[in-house]
């Protein structure tokens, strides 16, 4: 398994209300860059899952620099988080967990869920965790 803490509910999107917690929005940027590391997401497509904030801004998150982030931000964090969650619960290999994002799916219509993520829309990213969520109904 993973040594990225993201069980935790403040990676839930309830966790929104607590935007003007600049802690929390730190954690919360902590653990979204862990998952890019984890699944090998390159800076373009971890722009693209963030809502495309401006590169300074990407760059500055990256490091640590959380001053603010959007609600919208916030909500595909917690998407991308019950995804990698999801991943880990499905899969009692990291390998195949992380992998995942990169392999084409028929549900995607052949699509790699990255693809599906990276679409543009948070709703894309909704999908991908109710596909995940739909697939491991049975271990929950």
């Amino acid at each position: 398994m993973h040594n990225i803490a993201l069980s935790h509910p403040e990676y839930s999107v309830k966790a929104i209300s607590q935007r003007d917690d600049p802690a929390f929005m730190r954690r919360a940027m902590q653990g979204f860059f862990a998952i890019m590391r984890q699944w090998a997401i390159d800076n373009n497509d971890a722009m693209i899952l963030l809502g495309l904030p401006s590169k300074r801004t990407f760059y500055a998150w990256k490091k640590g620099e959380v001053k603010t982030v959007p609600a919208d931000t916030l909500r595909r964090i917690g998407y991308i988080a019950g995804i990698f969650k999801a991943l880990e619960i499905l899969y009692s290999n990291a390998q195949l967990a992380d992998g995942w994002t990169k392999r084409g799916n028929r549900y995607f219509g052949g699509q790699t869920p990255l693809q599906r993520m990276t679409a543009g829309d948070v709703t894309d990213l909704a999908v991908v965790r109710q596909y995940l969520d739909a697939a491991r109904a049975a271990w929950s």
